[in-house]
């Protein structure tokens, strides 16, 4: 292993190189990025770059001593691989670059509606220029339309109300996060959006849209200085086609538990793959941050000998309307749900599979989370009785 590129110079890209480097690689390492800023941290997009506090979210890299190769505002065109051999090129509008390993890292790129990236006053959010675009459009008195009641829709709603905006939230599905979470779990956040000022409308499916206003099924015609489309991510891997790598219906590139791809000496971490679990008995598709922290660094073990597969309990958070919402495990449909009710409007959501706790959903419970994450990870038996009771301390729930 004389070379490796990695390919998307984002937190898994990153982590890939760090992870090489502290392993004690000291090959030559090439970092791909197809925007022209050196690899920053995305969570704070939706919260400190939208409400001002930062323009800034680059991670503290000491590049010097990673001794990387940083080919920057190059994006992938195509992946060329070798005959019978390790290695190949990948394609960039600047010329091929060559490797003898190669690490897939190109995360995910925001879905918008049909035709609406050509409308002006219509954003996403998924980069820093995405943030600071959107920044602008978020003043006092401006009418801001996001269509999309999920993660990112609920947080840019949080951004706008707090900079002054008239924020109006459209979800096609009778609840927000109803794609991510049962109807009845994410019925309860419904309240938020009142609470904070934000007109919430649900099962209302968008027409179209133009400059504007947002156009809805039902005739309605929404006045908006700024649009977001928060309706999803798909993995970024469309420079892959007919490379050989296989992937799977929705674009993520399919990988074993050892990070690896269909095609020998290529790899692929983060968001932009679906990976094998044996602790779940099925391949995940996690688009979260923490797996793109902890994937890079199991990777890089592998490619310097060692024989673990990475098989994580997945976790994730989102802060909405000035509440930590914190989520640990996986829970397939049909688990049965246990609700934990606290003060003041906390509670915690627990799934599970027979008398194991397999999953929780935290609402400003920070302890419940920190000690059940424990019991999800172990797959420990617990009293449902007791987890209902929020008196009682999570760990004390185990039988």
């Amino acid at each position: 292993m004389e070379n490796v590129l990695v390919v998307g110079a984002g937190m898994a890209g990153l982590q890939t190189v760090l992870g090489l480097r502290e392993l004690g690689y000291a090959g030559r390492v090439a970092l791909l990025g197809a925007e022209r800023h050196r690899p920053y941290d995305r969570p704070p997009l939706s919260k400190d770059v939208l409400s001002g506090k930062t323009d800034d979210t680059t991670f503290d890299a000491d590049w010097a001593a990673l001794d990387v190769e940083l080919l920057l505002g190059r994006p992938a065109t195509g992946l060329r691989l070798r005959d019978r051999a390790e290695g190949g090129f990948v394609d960039t509008d600047a010329g091929p670059v060559e490797f003898d390993r190669l690490v897939i890292a190109t995360g995910s790129r925001a879905i918008n509606l049909p035709a609406a990236g050509d409308v002006h006053g219509v954003h996403v959010l998924r980069t820093i220029d995405d943030a600071r675009a959107l920044r602008t459009a978020l003043v006092p008195g401006a009418h801001v339309v996001i269509v999309g009641a999920g993660w990112i829709g609920a947080e840019v709603a949080t951004a706008a109300t707090a900079a002054g905006c008239h924020t109006t939230v459209v979800e096609a599905l009778s609840a927000p996060l109803a794609g991510a979470l049962p109807a009845e779990i994410g019925a309860r956040f419904t309240p938020w959006y009142a609470e904070a000022g934000v007109e919430l409308l649900l099962g209302a499916r968008v027409d179209r849209i133009e400059p504007g206003a947002v156009h809805l099924a039902d005739g309605a015609r929404l006045p908006a200085d700024a649009i977001v489309v928060g309706i999803g991510v798909r993995p970024d891997t469309a420079w892959l086609a007919g490379s050989g790598v296989h992937l799977d219906g929705r674009g993520a590139v399919v990988v074993d538990g050892r990070l690896r791809t269909s095609a020998p000496g290529v790899y692929a971490v983060g968001d932009c793959t679906v990976f094998e679990s044996a602790r779940y008995a099925t391949r995940l598709h996690v688009e979260h941050w923490d797996n793109a922290l902890q994937a890079p660094r199991a990777l890089a073990a592998h490619l310097l000998g060692e024989d673990a597969a990475y098989d994580p309990v997945p976790y994730f958070w989102s802060e909405q309307f000035g509440r930590m919402v914190q989520y640990v495990g996986h829970h397939p449909a049909g688990d049965d749900v246990v609700m934990r009710h606290g003060p003041e409007g906390t509670w915690t959501a627990g799934w599970f599979a027979g008398d194991a706790l397999v999953a929780l959903l935290t609402v400003a419970r920070p302890r419940d989370l920190a000690q059940g994450r424990r019991l999800v990870q172990t797959g420990a038996a617990v009293d449902k009785a007791k987890f209902a009771d929020a008196g009682v301390p999570m760990k004390s729930t185990v039988r």
